[in-house]
């Protein structure tokens, strides 16, 4: 095979075939192969493979021609997809991998070019909240002795981590790939696709709880990432976490319970010294480290990211490193300085992680005002209207001087303010919100962005920090 593909089209219909999913060259006796894979055709590329998924939005199979106009080598297509969308005309003489299911295709594509690597010690981390930030904690405290490779960002969904697993080469030692969900059974097809030696799970909480109804049913489908173990995988479980029996049980492999009472009765953590909107200090193995992410949450993911390196054999030393040079990633625990010091935490959102964003605001020693801008937190399905009155309850009894409630899902949390007779102001407009904040911000005040990520509270980064004034 040329050393510049990642796999010839004969030897991907192959792996296709030995993974259960029949699939068709057009024509037969297409020659070469691909060197990069896509699901957007907007990034296609000479030599890529497109994929062509069904979307909720929009159907990959309208976007083959102009994946093909940028460059792209192949298509990955499905029979229903190309006679739906009329495009055989327009494929004429293109490469094309033809299959029923394009993304059950795509993840047993990924999965049989990661066989391609023996040598890799893959990882996989999923939880209801922290992955992406305990990801990329442990990629820094591993990669200073081993070569590793990640999933970008958050491509952790059910074609995400597919691609991410496209970006390994010969020269990675370790894969760390965070697992995420959005639909009932998806850990498991993720799993499948990774088959992780280690797997973690960071916590149980209620994350997409409107999803899947229960906490019970969210533990049982996070602990899906240990489905493919077959008795040599560890898989490493949160000591303190009220579904650590339940996640431990029947596992075939090994288990191995972590957080900081065992690092401190083993002797490896000391002393934890909250330094507020500059991080924590951390004593390892009897040397300080001062780590860069505020907050108790992040020291809870710094300890996961540990548990994984250790068993990696990482030595003390490269954990410190990393603990003292990681950064927060955006809109996570991020701390802006300007004029005002703006607390951008609104990646995600979900009734534990608004308390934890919360809580460290009002511990943090501020001279001047506190401003909590507050977004709805979403996916909570028949708990929203609950979850958000239990959120007023918090700003409610927090140190805020004031607090703005954006969405219509926290319209229960303005409720209580009112009852509480707590200043706030709620609206379901952005350019109320801006307005309204861009009146009331001054010199001084430390602001809290928190709200998921539909919520889209970055766009007031700049208005928060009073830039322009």
């Amino acid at each position: 095979m040329n050393p510049a593909l990642l796999m010839d089209y004969k030897s991907a219909v192959e792996t296709l075939f030995s993974r259960g999913t029949g699939a068709d060259l057009v024509p037969k006796d297409a020659s070469g192969g691909f060197s990069s894979v896509v699901i957007d055709s907007r990034k296609a590329e000479p030599g890529a493979l497109f994929v062509a998924l069904a979307g909720s939005k929009s159907d990959g199979h309208l976007w083959i021609a102009a994946a093909f106009e940028r460059g792209a080598a192949a298509a990955l297509v499905s029979r229903s997809g190309m006679k739906k969308a009329g495009r055989d005309t327009e494929t004429a003489g293109k490469v094309l991998i033809v299959v029923d299911d394009t993304l059950a295709a795509f993840q047993r594509l990924a999965a049989g070019y990661l066989d391609r690597f023996p040598a890799l010690l893959r990882v996989g981390i999923t939880g209801s909240s922290g992955k992406t930030t305990t990801k990329e904690i442990a990629a820094a405290m591993i990669g200073g002795e081993k070569s590793v490779v990640t999933n970008q960002g958050n491509l952790n969904s059910e074609t995400g981590l597919p691609l991410s697993v496209f970006t390994v080469r010969r020269h990675h030692e370790v894969g760390i790939f965070e697992a995420g969900m959005n639909t009932k059974g998806e850990i498991a097809s993720l799993a499948s696709v990774l088959r992780p030696g280690i797997a973690l799970v960071t916590n149980i909480g209620p994350a997409h709880i409107g999803i899947l109804g229960s906490l019970d049913a969210i533990a049982l489908e996070k602990k899906q990432i240990f489905s493919r173990f077959t008795g040599s995988e560890t898989a490493l479980i949160p000591e303190d976490d009220p579904f650590a029996d339940f996640l431990s049980a029947g596992i075939k492999g090994n288990t191995v319970l972590y957080g900081q009472q065992s690092l401190e009765a083993d002797g490896i953590l000391g002393a934890i010294r909250d330094r507020g909107l500059a991080g924590t200090e951390i004593v390892w193995e009897g040397i300080p480290a001062v780590f860069g992410l505020p907050g108790n949450h992040n020291v809870k993911n710094a300890v996961a990211a540990a548990a994984i390196a250790r068993e990696l054999k990482i030595s003390g030393a490269s954990i410190r490193n990393a603990l003292g040079s990681v950064k927060p990633l955006f809109g996570r625990g991020e701390v802006l300085c300007g004029k005002t010091t703006v607390i951008r935490d609104c990646y995600n959102a979900n009734p534990v992680s608004s308390e934890e964003a919360i809580g460290f605001c009002d511990r943090v020693q501020w001279p001047g005002r506190r401003v909590y801008v507050i977004g709805s937190m979403l996916e909570l399905g028949p708990y929203s209207e609950k979850a958000h009155a239990e959120l007023g309850k918090r700003v409610a009894s927090s140190k805020c001087d004031m607090a703005f409630f954006y969405g219509k899902e926290t319209s229960s949390s303005a409720d209580v303010l009112s009852r509480e007779k707590r200043p706030y102001q709620h609206t379901d407009s952005m350019d109320e919100l801006k307005k309204a904040l861009a009146v009331f911000i001054k010199p001084g005040d430390m602001v809290l962005l928190k709200g998921s990520r539909g919520c889209a509270l970055e766009e007031l980064s700049d208005i928060a920090l009073m830039k322009g004034d």
